[in-house]
């Protein structure tokens, strides 16, 4: 008789639980952080090339190359960092300069600074936070990755997965959306220090996180043979390569969102009260795949169920590029968040069943620059093709890639397609 599925296993164990608050409050002012700075690169962006669009289009774009650049530059050493060292400590430790960028940003947007500075060197200083902030998103992904599987056992990875990336993906909406209306009510300084309130709220509650053990049996390896060895796992599990690959190919054409504040502003010509409305509807989407997939076993069939999530991730991105209907673009917005949540909770099973503790870290590190990085690289793909293409066609085009792309992988790596995790599941029970 086939076991009853627990939709509430991971939430069974009390430290997985603040776990899931502590994401979800960092992420959330994470993500409100990056729209609050998109929206202020773009309104000094018209201040002061007031006729220059296409430059306005590019300028956003770069947000995303401007913290891509050291996320990827600095992840494989990362990665080695986080198996070498215990990961709650770390957690702090980046959850801090997480802190630290975040106060940068509240001053540089205070009424003092632009009092006394000029709008470039605003915006100059913008880009270098979000450099710093590059820096420090390289560390906290594999130290998050790493962390959740020393709190909770292997038999309820799935059910970690599930819940963890539901919470990411409810917070990476909500945050923008909340950010939306949040700069229409209070504005920009007042928003950051929602930002800053929300990050030391995180630091507060890890102390409900005990100390993990560090299970690398390799510690104090040079740090060249420890990447060496991480990269040559990532490329020969085939499942867990493909399934990064795919999964960045269609974020880095999936990225028309950062694009939002233009389509907002000059294609669905709303304030920005519409733009938080328009950011919201991922988080709808988002909110009923969290509660779904509880219910669901995405680890069966795991392959197939990736590829279709995939392909309507697409379909949604084309059908929002060609919208100039407000409600039309809203519900598109919502069935891309809920496809993403799919993708996500599916990939992150992926990596869980299929990385041994000891690669954890550097497994995380090229997920972050596979995935996480590809959402920058995103923004700047949207922001460069907009400017060459127009922006209809530039979001149209990243939907057909991400559709030619499910395809190439579904005809290419037919082993995959017929991928299930249930096996996985079994063994770690």
């Amino acid at each position: 008789m086939e076991e009853k599925l627990d939709p509430y296993a991971a939430l069974r164990f009390k430290e997985f639980n603040f776990f899931l608050v502590i994401r979800f409050i960092l992420v959330f002012g994470w993500s409100m952080q990056f729209i609050i700075v998109e929206w202020e690169v773009l309104s000094l962006a018209e201040s002061i090339f007031p006729e220059n669009k296409k430059l306005h289009l590019l300028l956003l774009g770069s947000i995303g190359i401007a913290e891509v650049l050291p996320a990827i530059s600095m992840a494989l050493f990362a990665g080695h960092i986080v198996d070498q060292r215990e990961k709650k400590m770390l957690f702090i430790q980046c959850i801090t300069a997480f802190l630290m960028v975040a106060f940068g940003y509240y001053f540089i947007t205070s009424p003092y600074a632009y009092e006394n500075y000029e709008n470039s060197q605003i915006m100059i200083w913008i880009y270098i936070l979000v450099f710093i902030g590059g820096i420090v998103r390289a560390f906290i992904g594999p130290t998050i990755f790493s962390l959740v599987a020393l709190i909770v056992p292997k038999r309820v990875y799935p059910n970690a997965a599930t819940w963890s990336s539901s919470t990411w993906q409810l917070a990476v909406v909500l945050g923008p959306a909340f950010a939306g209306f949040s700069i229409a009510w209070i504005g920009v300084h007042k928003s950051m220090g929602i930002v800053l309130g929300a990050i030391i709220i995180g630091l507060i509650l890890i102390g409900f996180i005990k100390k993990k053990p560090i299970l690398n049996p390799k510690i104090g390896e040079p740090i060249f043979q420890s990447l060496r060895e991480g990269l040559n796992f990532v490329f020969k599990t085939k499942s867990i390569l493909v399934a990064l690959t795919l999964d960045m190919v269609a974020v880095f054409f999936g990225g028309c969102i950062a694009l939002l504040p233009f389509f907002a502003k000059n294609i669905l010509n709303v304030g920005s009260e519409g733009f938080g409305i328009l950011r919201a509807a991922p988080a709808v989407g988002a909110v009923i795949m969290m509660l779904a997939s509880t219910h669901m076993n995405l680890a069966e069939n795991a392959g197939k169920k990736l590829l279709f999530a995939i392909f309507f991730f697409g379909i949604s991105i084309i059908v929002f590029g060609v919208s100039d209907i407000f409600w039309l673009s809203v519900f598109a917005l919502f069935m891309y968040g809920l496809t993403d949540g799919v993708s996500m909770i599916i990939r992150q099973t992926i990596l869980q069943l299929k990385t041994p503790d000891e690669f954890r870290g550097r497994v995380g590190s090229v997920n972050s620059i596979f995935v996480g990085s590809s959402n920058e690289l995103g923004v700047f793909e949207s922001g460069l093709t907009a400017a060459l293409m127009g922006p209809i066609k530039a979001v149209v085009f990243g939907g057909v890639m991400t559709i030619l792309t499910v395809g190439f992988t579904a005809i290419k790596f037919p082993t995959f397609r017929k991928l299930d995790l249930t096996k996985d599941m079994n063994e770690n029970a």
